[in-house]
Formats: C-alpha cells, sequence, structure tokens
C-alpha cells in the first residue's frame, strides 16, 4: 500500500498536458487559412502582441466545459512534414483535424490524409470548410467521405465533423471545443518534473544566430543549459523561444520551442532526449550510433510498373550533412506513384561549375540550402539556361520540388453528367452538325455542354449541344420531362458525313473538367 509521501508523488509525476493537433488536408481547401484564424484569435496573450516568426507550432486557447483548454497546433505546409516525422517512427500528433472543402470534397490529397490517419491509428475530427460558399453542398461532401471510408457522426459512424468558414470564423470555435473534448477523452499524460524528451519539427540554419531548431517537447521539462542527445550527436540549450519569439527559460510537455546552441542543423523528425550532463550525453550518444543509409537512395522502393513516369531530375547542395539528411527525410515522403524523383547528385558545400556541368545532360534543377554560389557556376548556368534555387527553409525547398513534380503531370479530365435525351425526330444532317428533337428523360439540357451518343455499350460519337430551342425559342436550358429541339454540334476534326443517329435513341449530356494533376 503507498504512504501519504508516494501517492503525492505519483499524482505529481503524471499530470494531464495540452494535445498536439496536426492539420491535414488537400491543397486550397482552406489548411492555411483555418490555421491563420486561430491563430488571430485564439492564440494565448503576450506583451509582444502575436507571433513575430513561423516556427512550425503554437498554441491556442479555448474553453470546454467552463474551463480553458490549453492546444498545440503543428503548424507545417503539407504532409510531408507529417509523413517524415511519423517515417522516424514518432508519434508527434495525437488528434487530427481533416480539412475539406464544402464546394469540392475529397481530393487526392484528402484521401493520402485519411490514409496518414488511419494508419497511425489517430482520432481526428473533419472541418467541412468554405460552407460559406454558394456553391458549398455539405451532405455531398459527408457522402463522398463515406465513401473514402470516413463515417461522421451523424452517419452513423464515429468521426466528428463541424461545419466551418475560416474565411469568417464561423464555427471555427465549436471546432476548438470537439478538439479539445477529444483530448480529455484521450486522457494525455505526462511527467513535467522528468528530463524533457521530443522530436525535432523544424529546423534551418540563420546567418546571424547559426542551427536553429524548432523541438516539441512531448515529455518532461527542458531547461536552458540542458544537454541533448540526438541520435549520435548532442548539444547544449544556449536559449530557447517560444512560438512568440519570446526568450524564456522552461519548456513544458506539448510546448513547441525554438532551441539555439547546435553544431549542425539538426534532422526533421529525429528524436531528442535532455540528460544531466555533457558526459553522460557523450555517453548516451556513443550508444545510439545510427546504421548510416544511402541518402536520396528512392530507387529501392522502385517497381516495373512505374518505368513510364515522368522524371524529375535534381541536384542538392547543402551547408552540413545533417542539413541533407533532412531534407531526404522530408522529400523522401513525397508520392511518387505518378512522377519520379531523381536526385542526380548531391553533396556538402557551394554550388560549383562542377554542379552545373552535372546537371546539363538531364536538365536537373540545381537546389541549394544555404549554399553558397561561386560566380563560375553562375555564368555556367546562364549560359546552359540550367536553373538554381537556394532556399532556407526545408519546406519552402519541398514545396518548389513538388510544384515542378506537378508541371510534369498529364492533367485529369473530371465529367459529370447532367442529363439525357431520348430522339423522337431528326430534322437535318451535314458534315459539321445535325438538328434532332427529343424529349428530356433525366437531369437536363444544357446549352455549350457536351453530348455523347452510346449504343449497346459502345460511344459512337460526342459533340456539343451549339443550339438548344423549346417551342422555337432559343434558351440556356430544358429540364426533365420536357421536349427541346437540339444543334448537335460536330467536332471539327470530324469527317462523318451522316450522324448515326436513330429515332429512339439516348443521347447523354455532360460537362468535362480539366483539373490539375495531383500527386
Amino acid at each position: 500500500m503507498l504512504g501519504v509521501t508516494a501517492l503525492e508523488k505519483q499524482k505529481k509525476e503524471f499530470l494531464t498536458r495540452p494535445p498536439v493537433v496536426v492539420i491535414l488536408g488537400h491543397v486550397d481547401h482552406g489548411k492555411t487559412k483555418l490555421l491563420d484564424y486561430i491563430r488571430k484569435s485564439n492564440v494565448v496573450a503576450s506583451e509582444a502582441g502575436g507571433i513575430t516568426q513561423h516556427i512550425g507550432a503554437y498554441q491556442a486557447i479555448t474553453t470546454s466545459g467552463g474551463k480553458e483548454q490549453l492546444i498545440t497546433f503543428l503548424d507545417t505546409p503539407g504532409h510531408e512534414a507529417f509523413s517524415a516525422i511519423r517515417s522516424r517512427g514518432t508519434t508527434v500528433a495525437d488528434i487530427g483535424i481533416l480539412v475539406v472543402a464544402a464546394d469540392e470534397g475529397p481530393k487526392p490529397q484528402t484521401k493520402e490524409a485519411i490514409e496518414l490517419l488511419q494508419k497511425a491509428e489517430m482520432p481526428f475530427v473533419v472541418a467541412i470548410n468554405k460552407i460559406d460558399k454558394p456553391e458549398a453542398n455539405v451532405q455531398k461532401v459527408k457522402q463522398r467521405l463515406a465513401d473514402e471510408g470516413v463515417l461522421l457522426e451523424d452517419w452513423g459512424g464515429k468521426v466528428p465533423a463541424v461545419e466551418v468558414s475560416a474565411e469568417t470564423g464561423q464555427n471555427v470555435e465549436q471546432l476548438l471545443e470537439i478538439v479539445a473534448l477529444i483530448a480529455e477523452l484521450e486522457e494525455l499524460k505526462a511527467n513535467p518534473d522528468s528530463l524533457a524528451r521530443g522530436v525535432v519539427i523544424e529546423s534551418h540554419l540563420d546567418n546571424q544566430r547559426g542551427a536553429v531548431g524548432t523541438l516539441l517537447v512531448l515529455d518532461g521539462t527542458l531547461k536552458t543549459s540542458d544537454w541533448i542527445v540526438l541520435g549520435n550527436e548532442i548539444a547544449r540549450v544556449k536559449a530557447m523561444e517560444d512560438f512568440r519569439g519570446q526568450q524564456i527559460k522552461t519548456a513544458l510537455p506539448a510546448q513547441p520551442v525554438r532551441v539555439l546552441g547546435w553544431e549542425a542543423v539538426p534532422a526533421i523528425g529525429q528524436s531528442f532526449q535532455a540528460v544531466e550532463s555533457k558526459k553522460e550525453a557523450e555517453k548516451l550518444a556513443t550508444q545510439k550510433i545510427e546504421t548510416v543509409t544511402a541518402l536520396f537512395d528512392y530507387e529501392l522502393e522502385e517497381k516495373p510498373i512505374f518505368d513510364e513516369r515522368p522524371v524529375l531530375n535534381i541536384i542538392l547542395k547543402a551547408d552540413v550533412q545533417s542539413s541533407l539528411e533532412a531534407i531526404d527525410k522530408t522529400i523522401g515522403a513525397i508520392p511518387r506513384e505518378k512522377i519520379n524523383l531523381k536526385v542526380v547528385d548531391h553533396g556538402v558545400g557551394k554550388i560549383s561549375d562542377g554542379d552545373i556541368k552535372a546537371a546539363i545532360p538531364t536538365q536537373a534543377l540545381v537546389i541549394g540550402f544555404n549554399a553558397g554560389i561561386e560566380k563560375q557556376a553562375e555564368v555556367l548556368a546562364d549560359r546552359e539556361s540550367i536553373q538554381i534555387h537556394n532556399f532556407s527553409i526545408i519546406y519552402e525547398l519541398v514545396e518548389l520540388i513538388r510544384e515542378r513534380m506537378e508541371v510534369l503531370l498529364v492533367p485529369e479530365k473530371k465529367r459529370t453528367d447532367i442529363g439525357q435525351i431520348e430522339i423522337l425526330a431528326i430534322f437535318e444532317k451535314s458534315e459539321r452538325f445535325q438538328i434532332i428533337g427529343g424529349k428530356v428523360i433525366s437531369g437536363k439540357m444544357r446549352k455549350g455542354a457536351e453530348m455523347e451518343l452510346n449504343r449497346n455499350g459502345e460511344t459512337l460519337m460526342t459533340g456539343k449541344i451549339g443550339q438548344l430551342q423549346q417551342g422555337k425559342v432559343d434558351v440556356e436550358e430544358v429540364v426533365q420531362g420536357m421536349e427541346c429541339g437540339i444543334r448537335f454540334d460536330l467536332p471539327k476534326k470530324s469527317k462523318t458525313a451522316i450522324l448515326p443517329i436513330r429515332i429512339g435513341d439516348k443521347l447523354t449530356a455532360f460537362d468535362e473538367e480539366v483539373l490539375e494533376g495531383s500527386l
């Protein structure tokens, strides 16, 4: 039986900590705008007055059940950050928010996010965003989410959903309250009296302050002057800043903190452990020497089925080796099912004329991370039309690579059937068009819509509704149950003189949208 002192100690060791939340979703569905709204309206007050710089995470506050709840948000663009951290085996977030636009529904990156959340077995809430838009169709979004295996509570499932507008802030507070409720059910605990452990969520090289790393403390308390171990490297915390850029002495569980004192840029996704002395740090680092793996060695994952993918070739130069490792972890999480990403060469140091010469045969992008550029390299690159890009923030580097990969994608076509007509009469035929009459048996006919003739499962002809009449009057639409006349325009490339349309045929009208490719 525990004595009073032991019971008090046990109670003190395990305290409720704030949840760590990651926001995922398709590009342009409002992830950033939602984070911005929460940041502006719910961030913990500070004398400095708000956030002055981006450190990869921030903390907001909400009221749930009459009490205030602190929430830590990972503020990272795209899924690569989340994937890179998880690739190290660290469960960095407790709760997910899946953002889906009410006017579009699930898209390719939505499906990718769902897979990530399900693989992590992470509880999440769906934020159906952009409900202020006239095109919003919440019920259709819920149906399509169900098709993707996400069954919402009002559809008989277990996943909560909130209809929000990141533009106006409508229901955002309700969203935060649900996040707080999920956190309460998860019973998230930490021991603030123990030595800190956590993960690197962002890093870069500052020209004035040197290597800088943003750490998320998962347990314990991190203090200035602490020694920390990352793999087989050690560092001493010289200074710390919170997400508002204010100097702090301690960082508690679930708190993001920017740390100075590194010899080299720490790798994103790498776990850290604080220890009591330099001697202990050196001993632990020696024990944690990791197996060295080949950087950017993506070819091992590829299969013959992908051999015909377009290829984006790049050459990477970085300030230090650990920067290359951080970049490798991050760009390695970019999906490559449709586009192959090939790192032709990589290294540490300035971008040289040798790098440009290596890029010429494959027209590779030359990308630097805090890397200088030799004058001779600039001259040669300009003469050979080789592009050079230099970054100081890893995620900006990743965004460029992702954008260039998407440029290589073949645009996808999305078809939406809008109606069907049964042919009752054929009035005129020519090489360029067919004038027909019929009755709309489903949906509607609309001027300008695409149209096709199917018979016995075979598409015989496609064209466009060039003119639409009802009672000899030109109209824009004719709805189900009404009769109309149609000038069915043939594509210019068609050489068909007499159209194979018969009375009794059923023609389908549809819209076709060309979509930009998504990885």
